[in-house]
């Protein structure tokens, strides 16, 4: 058995390497579970054993690439570590989420074409472990500045604040064509002016009830 975990084990890093390695010289809709296998080195069955599908594949391989900023998130130094006040916290964490885009602009494109193809009654790239980790994170963000700056969570007139949709609102912008035409043409920095402006305007009006 510990021969088996260790074969199972080499196969699982075959096969995100040849995806890595696919992504660096292939546009994204042209990686097959068929391509990725044979660059492996292994039967296609054993890529769909491993990860179930196109989708799961490219999400095993973004939480890989993601691992570093939930690290620093949770363990790391403020303003993205503990220890800063939320809404630091949560420009640092816009601006990282930005820079893991500018890194990985190939492999979200990879993501968003499975998705494209997964049927809707398996989901979607919300439903997968990175995104929820960065929209679960924003949420609570949001959630304790609200409630830092006008008494429990509320927003303008006493509205209770909408953290989880807001965080939805936030990110969505990420995945939108002109903004990501916009990072592929080197202005990341903008977009990251743009996130912290308008997550400025969410908390700014959490002050006036």
């Amino acid at each position: 058995m510990r021969r088996e975990r260790a074969d199972a084990a080499r196969n699982r890093r075959a096969i995100l390497d040849a995806t890595e390695a696919l992504l660096a010289r292939r546009r994204p809709e042209t990686i097959s579970m068929e391509l990725v296998a044979a660059e492996a080195g292994v039967g296609k069955g054993t890529v769909f054993h491993r990860f179930g599908s196109r989708m799961g594949l490219m999400v095993a391989l973004m939480q890989e690439r993601a691992l570093g900023l939930r690290e620093a998130v949770e363990n790391g130094p403020p303003p993205l570590g503990p220890g800063a006040p939320p809404a630091d916290r949560l420009h640092a964490f816009l601006d990282a989420v930005v820079d893991v885009v500018v890194r990985n602009k190939n492999l979200l494109a990879a993501l968003g074409h499975a998705e494209s193809l997964t049927p809707h009654d398996h989901g979607d790239l919300s439903d997968h472990p990175v995104y929820q980790f960065w929209h679960g994170h924003v949420t609570t963000l949001l959630a304790a500045a609200a409630e830092g700056n006008a008494g429990p969570a509320t927003a303008a007139g006493g509205r209770v604040v909408d953290a989880e949709t807001l965080a939805h609102l936030l990110l969505a912008g990420l995945r939108s064509g002109p903004v990501v035409a916009m990072i592929d043409g080197g202005e990341a920095e903008r977009v990251k002016r743009a996130l912290r402006f308008a997550a400025s305007a969410v908390l700014d009006g959490t002050e006036r009830r």
